[in-house]
């Protein structure tokens, strides 16, 4: 049973859904690295959930740093930080115990643990846990784009409502925008799509599309620990994530060699490529382009139409409704997560390379 990720630079998660508290501890940070509480709180933000889009659930999201940091640094200790839960509803739960949700993660929990998981709000599996995450991925976050490296991630697509494309002047946009889109039509539609859906009981996904810039060339392992086999372990660890592609994705299976090789050029000494079907990966490794990937984020699985389970203790067919507050999508909240993710894997790699005190001298 692992709660752990990260070779280096790790990451360890605890708590539940409606427990006291859950938190992060992230072991390998070098010591001095400055913590930005601003943009830590920025992205805590991003990941609330707002009126018409998100659950009636309201928690503050504020944080603690219990260890591994004084005057504003890390130490070069452990650091382990926690969020208190204070808005938990947890009898919203009771008639749940032994009626698997579909879509959940409530059955295959019961077969692992033998029933004495924390059944409250999915526990250990609920999206709660990743406000964690996006405290502790903000603070690396932040510490990579001191060194130019930075991370931004929107909605591509939602049923048949596309965003507009990342670019160097859009993508500042995304810093501050409480909905992860450039285009504010495709959030307005967007969110008309959400609440449609919230209000005739059902939910939504969609497609999420980030791109690294400023990675150097030559980061990654090859085979086991290539750059894409990393993120794809780290970002499939998000609930709700049901597909990773990279670069031109799935679309490169019908294009001719001619058409998917990424030409090289030079550029003020600079090499460089004239596109960017392999997202900015060769042999698992960056090439010093932007690394760009998508997601499949799949409806949240929670409904409020009534669905067939089973009853474990009897045996039993059952059907079920599902009460309680729930998202009709997450989507929109999972890209804060997706940059922390993100930020948290890529340092990984960076201190693999260059050692732990990379986030705080950078390339010498």
């Amino acid at each position: 049973m692992k709660n752990t990720f990260g070779n280096t630079l790790s990451i360890t998660l605890f708590g539940e859904s409606h427990g006291s508290a859950i938190g992060a501890v992230l072991d390998g940070l070098a010591p001095g690295v400055a913590i930005d509480e601003d943009f830590i709180h920025t992205r805590l933000y991003q990941r609330k959930p707002k009126a018409g889009t998100g659950t009636a659930r309201r928690e503050t999201d504020e944080y603690r740093i219990l260890s591994g940091a004084v005057g504003g640094r890390t130490t070069g200790t452990p650091l382990c930080l926690v969020i208190e839960n204070q808005c938990q509803h947890s009898g919203d739960y009771d008639a749940l115990r032994y009626t698997p949700r579909p879509g959940h993660a409530d059955y295959a929990a019961e077969e692992k643990y033998h029933g004495f998981q924390d059944t409250r709000g999915g526990g250990h599996f609920s999206g709660r846990v990743t406000a964690a995450v996006v405290a502790a991925g903000a603070l690396v976050e932040a510490a990579l784009r001191r060194h130019g490296i930075y991370i931004y991630t929107h909605i591509q697509r939602m049923a048949d409502i596309s965003d507009e494309a990342l670019s160097q002047d859009s993508r500042a946009v995304l810093d501050t925008a409480e909905f992860p889109t450039v285009s504010r039509e495709a959030e307005a539609a967007m969110k008309a799509h959400i609440t449609a859906a919230g209000q005739s009981g059902d939910s939504v996904g969609g497609i999420l599309e980030t791109e690294i810039v400023g990675l150097p060339a030559g980061i990654g392992e090859p085979w086991f620990d290539s750059l894409e086999s990393m993120l794809s372990h780290a970002l499939f660890s998000i609930g709700g994530v049901k597909g990773v592609e990279f670069g031109a994705g799935f679309a490169i299976a019908d294009m001719r060699g001619s058409e998917a090789n990424d030409a090289y050029y030079y550029d003020s000494g600079r090499v460089m490529t004239k596109t960017n079907n392999n997202g900015g990966i060769g042999g698992g490794i960056t090439n010093g382009m932007p690394v760009r990937f998508r997601l499949a984020v799949k409806p949240t699985p929670s409904i409020y139409k009534e669905q067939m389970t089973v009853d474990l203790s009897k045996g039993t067919d059952t059907p079920l409704t599902i009460g309680g507050r729930h998202d009709p999508a997450i989507v929109h909240r999972a890209a804060p997560v997706v940059n922390a993710m993100t930020a948290l894997c890529i340092a990984d790699l960076l201190t693999v390379r260059y050692g732990t005190d990379f986030l705080k001298v950078g390339l010498r």
